[in-house]
Protein backbone atom coordinates (compact mmCIF):
# COMPACT_ATOMS: atom_id res chain seq x y z
CA UNK A 1 0.00 0.00 0.00
CA UNK A 2 3.31 2.21 1.08
CA UNK A 3 4.77 1.80 -2.10
CA UNK A 4 1.51 2.25 -4.13
CA UNK A 5 0.95 5.75 -2.64
CA UNK A 6 4.51 6.91 -2.86
CA UNK A 7 4.55 6.17 -6.79
CA UNK A 8 1.04 8.07 -6.42
CA UNK A 9 3.33 11.28 -5.10
CA UNK A 10 6.25 10.44 -7.61
CA UNK A 11 3.64 10.92 -10.44
CA UNK A 12 2.13 13.85 -9.12
CA UNK A 13 5.31 15.54 -8.31
CA UNK A 14 6.94 15.07 -11.89
CA UNK A 15 3.33 16.15 -13.11
CA UNK A 16 3.89 19.65 -11.32
CA UNK A 17 6.78 20.05 -13.19
CA UNK A 18 5.78 19.49 -16.65
CA UNK A 19 2.99 21.18 -15.80
CA UNK A 20 4.79 24.51 -15.80
CA UNK A 21 6.19 24.19 -19.20
CA UNK A 22 3.23 23.16 -20.50
CA UNK A 23 1.90 26.48 -21.29
CA UNK A 24 5.27 27.94 -22.55
CA UNK A 25 5.71 30.30 -25.38
CA UNK A 26 7.72 28.39 -27.76
CA UNK A 27 8.82 31.16 -28.75
CA UNK A 28 7.96 34.40 -28.32
CA UNK A 29 6.44 35.35 -31.59
CA UNK A 30 7.09 38.51 -34.21
CA UNK A 31 4.92 41.09 -33.47
CA UNK A 32 4.13 40.29 -29.82
CA UNK A 33 4.41 42.74 -26.99
CA UNK A 34 7.18 42.25 -24.56
CA UNK A 35 6.56 40.76 -21.33
CA UNK A 36 6.29 42.43 -18.23
CA UNK A 37 8.83 42.10 -15.72
CA UNK A 38 10.35 43.35 -12.57
CA UNK A 39 13.86 41.68 -11.99
CA UNK A 40 16.65 42.47 -9.32
CA UNK A 41 19.97 43.60 -11.02
CA UNK A 42 23.76 43.17 -9.91
CA UNK A 43 23.68 47.27 -9.12
CA UNK A 44 21.58 46.81 -5.96
CA UNK A 45 18.43 47.93 -7.89
CA UNK A 46 15.15 46.26 -9.53
CA UNK A 47 14.02 46.68 -13.12
CA UNK A 48 10.74 46.63 -14.77
CA UNK A 49 10.42 47.16 -18.41
CA UNK A 50 8.90 50.61 -17.96
CA UNK A 51 12.30 51.61 -17.03
CA UNK A 52 13.30 51.58 -20.40
CA UNK A 53 11.17 53.60 -21.95
CA UNK A 54 13.49 56.10 -23.72
CA UNK A 55 14.97 53.30 -25.79
CA UNK A 56 14.16 53.54 -29.60
CA UNK A 57 14.87 49.99 -29.47
CA UNK A 58 15.09 47.27 -26.68
CA UNK A 59 17.38 44.36 -27.02
CA UNK A 60 16.44 41.46 -24.21
CA UNK A 61 18.64 38.59 -23.86
CA UNK A 62 19.04 35.50 -21.77
CA UNK A 63 22.53 34.96 -20.79
CA UNK A 64 24.82 33.36 -17.85
CA UNK A 65 27.99 32.98 -16.07
CA UNK A 66 29.27 30.26 -17.28
CA UNK A 67 28.07 28.77 -21.18
CA UNK A 68 31.08 28.98 -23.79
CA UNK A 69 28.71 30.28 -26.26
CA UNK A 70 28.16 33.11 -23.83
CA UNK A 71 31.79 33.34 -22.93
CA UNK A 72 32.81 33.62 -26.36
CA UNK A 73 30.40 36.29 -27.63
CA UNK A 74 30.33 38.86 -25.00
CA UNK A 75 33.19 40.87 -26.18
CA UNK A 76 30.92 40.47 -29.69
CA UNK A 77 27.70 41.31 -27.64
CA UNK A 78 29.26 44.55 -25.94
CA UNK A 79 30.63 46.16 -29.37
CA UNK A 80 27.27 45.92 -30.63
CA UNK A 81 25.68 47.10 -27.72
CA UNK A 82 28.45 50.34 -27.97
CA UNK A 83 28.24 50.74 -31.43
CA UNK A 84 24.06 51.18 -31.28
CA UNK A 85 24.23 53.08 -27.69
CA UNK A 86 24.19 56.45 -29.17
CA UNK A 87 21.15 55.53 -31.14
CA UNK A 88 18.30 54.66 -29.10
CA UNK A 89 19.25 51.36 -28.39
CA UNK A 90 19.88 49.58 -25.08
CA UNK A 91 20.86 46.18 -24.01
CA UNK A 92 19.26 43.92 -21.03
CA UNK A 93 21.17 41.19 -19.97
CA UNK A 94 18.58 37.85 -18.40
CA UNK A 95 20.36 35.52 -16.45
CA UNK A 96 17.53 32.60 -15.74
CA UNK A 97 19.74 29.50 -15.18
CA UNK A 98 19.19 27.82 -12.01
CA UNK A 99 22.85 27.88 -9.60
CA UNK A 100 21.55 24.09 -8.49
CA UNK A 101 22.40 23.33 -11.68
CA UNK A 102 25.38 25.32 -12.03
CA UNK A 103 26.54 27.48 -8.86
CA UNK A 104 28.61 29.65 -10.87
CA UNK A 105 25.30 30.99 -12.24
CA UNK A 106 24.01 32.37 -8.84
CA UNK A 107 23.60 36.21 -8.03
CA UNK A 108 26.90 36.86 -5.93
CA UNK A 109 28.94 35.59 -9.53
CA UNK A 110 26.71 37.65 -11.48
CA UNK A 111 27.69 40.44 -9.32
CA UNK A 112 31.33 39.63 -9.63
CA UNK A 113 31.47 39.36 -13.57
CA UNK A 114 30.01 42.60 -13.89
CA UNK A 115 32.06 43.94 -11.45
CA UNK A 116 35.17 42.97 -13.52
CA UNK A 117 34.26 43.22 -16.87
CA UNK A 118 32.01 46.13 -16.88
CA UNK A 119 28.95 45.11 -19.75
CA UNK A 120 27.22 47.82 -20.81
CA UNK A 121 24.17 46.47 -20.00
CA UNK A 122 21.90 45.79 -16.78
CA UNK A 123 22.32 42.03 -15.67
CA UNK A 124 19.06 40.42 -13.69
CA UNK A 125 18.45 37.83 -12.19
CA UNK A 126 15.31 35.34 -13.05
CA UNK A 127 15.65 33.37 -10.03
CA UNK A 128 12.71 31.65 -10.55
CA UNK A 129 12.96 31.18 -14.21
CA UNK A 130 9.12 33.20 -14.89
CA UNK A 131 10.57 35.60 -17.24
CA UNK A 132 12.52 32.37 -19.32
CA UNK A 133 9.34 30.69 -19.53
CA UNK A 134 7.20 33.75 -20.57
CA UNK A 135 9.79 34.61 -23.46
CA UNK A 136 10.34 30.69 -24.43
CA UNK A 137 14.01 31.08 -23.95
CA UNK A 138 16.07 28.58 -25.53
CA UNK A 139 19.54 29.07 -24.88
CA UNK A 140 21.86 31.02 -23.66
CA UNK A 141 22.36 33.51 -25.62
CA UNK A 142 19.17 34.22 -27.23
CA UNK A 143 18.04 37.84 -28.30
CA UNK A 144 14.88 39.04 -28.78
CA UNK A 145 14.89 42.71 -30.26
CA UNK A 146 12.00 45.34 -29.64
CA UNK A 147 10.38 48.30 -31.53
CA UNK A 148 10.14 51.81 -29.94
CA UNK A 149 6.31 49.99 -29.21
CA UNK A 150 8.27 47.32 -27.58
CA UNK A 151 6.96 44.85 -30.35
CA UNK A 152 9.23 41.99 -31.56
CA UNK A 153 11.04 42.73 -34.62
CA UNK A 154 14.35 40.07 -34.37
CA UNK A 155 14.68 36.68 -32.47
CA UNK A 156 17.61 33.87 -32.22
CA UNK A 157 21.13 34.42 -32.47
CA UNK A 158 23.63 37.32 -32.55
CA UNK A 159 25.94 35.91 -35.17
CA UNK A 160 26.92 32.18 -36.59
CA UNK A 161 29.78 31.49 -34.27
CA UNK A 162 28.94 32.57 -30.62
CA UNK A 163 31.42 30.24 -29.34
CA UNK A 164 34.35 31.41 -31.44
CA UNK A 165 34.32 35.16 -32.74
CA UNK A 166 37.29 34.37 -34.85
CA UNK A 167 34.86 32.44 -37.42
CA UNK A 168 32.06 34.92 -37.50
CA UNK A 169 31.08 35.43 -41.08
CA UNK A 170 27.38 37.11 -40.24
CA UNK A 171 26.51 38.95 -37.26
CA UNK A 172 22.78 38.54 -37.40
CA UNK A 173 21.66 40.91 -34.34
CA UNK A 174 23.65 43.41 -36.01
CA UNK A 175 22.37 43.45 -38.99
CA UNK A 176 18.98 43.49 -37.89
CA UNK A 177 19.73 46.16 -35.85
CA UNK A 178 21.18 48.55 -38.64
CA UNK A 179 18.08 47.54 -41.01
CA UNK A 180 15.34 48.44 -38.86
CA UNK A 181 16.94 51.74 -37.52
CA UNK A 182 17.29 52.87 -41.45
CA UNK A 183 13.60 52.04 -41.68
CA UNK A 184 13.88 48.82 -43.84
CA UNK A 185 12.32 45.65 -43.21
CA UNK A 186 14.57 43.77 -41.02
CA UNK A 187 14.92 40.47 -43.71
CA UNK A 188 15.85 37.69 -41.50
CA UNK A 189 13.81 38.37 -38.86
CA UNK A 190 14.15 34.64 -37.08
CA UNK A 191 17.20 32.95 -36.41
CA UNK A 192 17.82 30.42 -34.40
CA UNK A 193 19.88 30.90 -30.99
CA UNK A 194 23.14 29.11 -30.66
CA UNK A 195 24.34 28.25 -27.31
CA UNK A 196 23.93 25.96 -24.45
CA UNK A 197 19.71 25.12 -23.22
CA UNK A 198 18.49 27.26 -20.23
CA UNK A 199 19.32 25.31 -17.43
CA UNK A 200 16.16 24.09 -15.69
CA UNK A 201 15.86 23.54 -11.76
CA UNK A 202 15.28 20.36 -10.73
CA UNK A 203 16.15 18.85 -14.23
CA UNK A 204 18.68 17.15 -16.26
CA UNK A 205 21.86 19.50 -17.38
CA UNK A 206 20.64 18.93 -20.80
CA UNK A 207 16.79 18.86 -20.09
CA UNK A 208 14.76 20.95 -22.42
CA UNK A 209 10.63 21.42 -22.49
CA UNK A 210 9.32 18.83 -25.23
CA UNK A 211 7.83 22.23 -26.59
CA UNK A 212 10.87 23.81 -27.21
CA UNK A 213 11.80 23.70 -31.23
CA UNK A 214 13.89 25.09 -33.55
CA UNK A 215 12.90 28.76 -34.90
CA UNK A 216 13.23 28.36 -38.52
Amino acid sequence: MYTFLWHIVKFIHIFKIYSNFTDMAYTLQLGAKAPYFNLPATDGKNYSLADFTDAEVLVIFFTCNHCPYVLGSDEVTRATADKFSDRGVKFIGINSNSPNTYEVDDFPHMVQRMEQYKFPWVYLWDKTQEIARIYGALRTPHFYVFDKDRKLIYTGRSSDSPRDASRITLDDLENALEEHIAGKLISKPLTNPIGCNIKWDGMDPHWMPPEAKDLV
